[in-house]
């Protein structure tokens, strides 16, 4: 396995896969794994994956995609989902934690208090951090891909509410973007250009 920071470097993004390139479900599983350990905003964790392997599904997709060959020819297109009203799952999603003695119940309520005084009412804020926790999570499983010798491409060009009702998604969930993770087949362009340091930090 490659160390972090060769990951980042080597990275790019993907648009030819290899359309014989098969991956196991345990082989899907351990990516998605490898993508819980996302941060997230009060660890609400407010994403999930759909990992969109079959011929039928992608054919599916593709054609809301605009028809973009990679998702039909990568192994499989993750189509990635934020809800918006995640943060009403955190009673559930930490009390492991007041379980296991790693809280009191003052912190576990005070930790619940503070996500529901932010969130309530703030529909606006509610979408942002639904966008913002998929957008974490998706980088997660890019790199996830590239450890493993995968390559990936992310999109956002695709009709969102045709995938929300396609693929049966929540009346609060967000359809961040899709990733396609596969083997690279040949055509892919060169890791592209990246700005100059002095242009993206300001020290203060």
């Amino acid at each position: 396995m490659s160390d972090a920071i060769s990951i980042i470097k080597e990275r790019t993004s993907a648009n030819n896969f290899d359309p014989t390139h098969h991956m196991s479900q345990a082989e899907i599983e351990e990516l998605v794994q490898l993508s819980i350990n996302t941060p997230t905003s009060f660890n609400m964790q407010n994403w999930r994956l759909i990992a969109v392997s079959s011929q039928e599904k992608k054919a599916q997709l593709k054609a809301l995609a605009f028809n973009q060959p990679k998702v039909g020819d990568a192994a499989v297109t993750f189509i990635v989902v934020g809800n918006a009203m995640g943060y009403k799952d955190l009673p559930h999603v930490i009390k492991p934690m007041l379980d296991a003695g790693a809280i009191d119940q003052a912190a576990y309520d005070g930790w619940i208090g503070m996500a529901n005084g932010m969130y309530d009412n703030n529909t606006q804020l509610q979408r942002d951090e639904a966008i913002r926790s998929g957008a974490l999570a998706s980088m997660t499983l890019m790199y996830a891909a590239q450890a493993k010798g995968l390559v990936s491409g992310a999109m956002i060009g695709f009709d969102a509410q045709g995938v929300a009702k396609a693929f049966h998604l929540g009346e609060h969930e967000v359809p961040v973007m899709l990733i396609a993770v596969g083997k690279a087949a040949a055509g892919n362009w060169p890791r592209k250009a990246r700005r100059a340091l002095s242009e993206v930090l300001s020290t203060l």
